[in-house]
């Protein structure tokens, strides 16, 4: 019995080494990719590792020439406001829904639950018009105005919520705060990891989000970094494969660290937010 559990347990072991080998090799092509030369390119395009790491040519290409700096900084200010929106707007509406009995809760729950099975492309023309109408187009507002309240923000505080003792919020109640001060002072701090798995998900959609600012922005002082990635890549008659995969490698940044700091409560929140 011994040796089957420690064969098994091998198995296991192999299957997930060779998982993470699978997943990870188009991340060392484009790692790869970002510091070849053209004529690395043209000359072998399969190849895995570039004859040197330290053409940094791609690099200078895209933040030089090709001025992809500010829509890097379009795409922080609408990920962050976006962040802190359903920060915001998903913990008030999850505290309501799971702490509090009014008529039609239930209601607006499987409404939120219905919003998240509707793609967002099938939601452009009506969110255009609604932009349109607010003047909203050609400006970071308008990129921003949709998603800051997302349903899955609203979904993973809710459920996450039911993990909070009720008897935590009414001894709190009756030493004399307000509803405000135990929803900001005792239900937020209790509640970090759903926040932190909202941060993240929230920042990843805003951040990598690419037909809605194509359709909104109207100027490239408005583009975001991913549709300034697609304009930055093209050369004439032809796509600069090396700039495509530098920019995607620095795109890539933000995203990694951001889970690097916030893994751990993202994993908890995540695990928890399907017990309820």
């Amino acid at each position: 019995m011994k040796s089957r559990a420690i064969v098994r347990e091998s198995a296991l072991y192999v299957f997930l080494v060779l998982t993470v080998v699978v997943v990870s090799l188009p991340l060392v092509w484009v790692i790869g990719g970002a510091f070849k030369t053209e004529s690395e390119f043209l000359l072998n395009p399969g190849a895995w590792l570039p004859e040197s790491f330290t053409n940094f040519e791609n690099f200078v290409t895209l933040f030089g020439e090709k001025a992809f700096a500010p829509y890097m900084v379009n795409s922080f200010i609408v990920a962050g406001v976006a962040v802190v929106a359903n920060i915001l707007f998903g913990s008030m509406a999850g505290f309501a829904l799971a702490k509090y009995s009014f008529p039609g809760r239930q209601a607006v729950f499987v409404m939120a639950i219905v919003a998240m099975t509707i793609p967002s492309v099938a939601l452009f023309v009506p969110q255009f018009l609604v932009i349109v109408q607010l003047g909203l187009v050609n400006s970071l507002a308008g990129i921003v105005a949709p998603i800051l309240a997302m349903p899955i923000s609203v979904f993973i505080m809710r459920q996450y919520s039911y993990s909070v003792p009720d008897e935590v919020l009414e001894a709190a109640r009756m030493d004399g705060a307000s509803e405000g001060r135990v929803f900001l002072q005792v239900y937020l701090p209790l509640v970090g990891p759903a926040i932190a798995t909202v941060a993240i998900m929230t920042f990843l959609y805003a951040w990598n989000i690419f037909l809605w600012p194509l359709v909104v922005a109207q100027s490239s002082d408005v583009y975001t970094a991913p549709v300034g990635l697609a304009i930055a890549s093209q050369a004439p008659n032809r796509t600069d494969y090396g700039v495509l995969l530098a920019g995607a490698l620095v795109v890539l940044l933000p995203v990694f660290v951001l889970f690097l700091f916030l893994q751990r409560y993202f994993i908890r929140g995540a695990a928890t937010t399907g017990l309820k």
